[in-house]
């Protein structure tokens, strides 16, 4: 979509894992894609991450979340940036 592709800056607002518990945040997307390459930022109801450079990095924690949950809902890697 035109929308994904020339956005400024794309922010994706989803669930964490799928219905079956299976990660949704995953190293290399298998649905057709629209845009490569264009998510800025991630926001789900257990963490926030950005994504810059290729680097998807752990930069917040929602409340109630841990490190672990997170960790263990994944499949993708990441860099951990958080405050505090």
């Amino acid at each position: 979509m035109d929308l994904a592709a020339y956005a400024k800056k794309l922010i994706i607002v989803m669930t964490h894992t799928n219905n079956d518990g299976s990660a949704k945040i995953v190293p290399l997307c298998t649905l057709p894609l629209t845009a490569f390459n264009v998510v800025d930022l991630i926001i789900t109801e257990l963490a926030v991450f950005n994504y810059n450079d290729g680097q998807l990095t752990l930069t917040e924690l929602m409340p109630g979340a841990t490190l672990e949950e997170v960790i263990a809902k994944i499949t993708a890697t990441f860099a951990e940036k958080l405050a505090g």
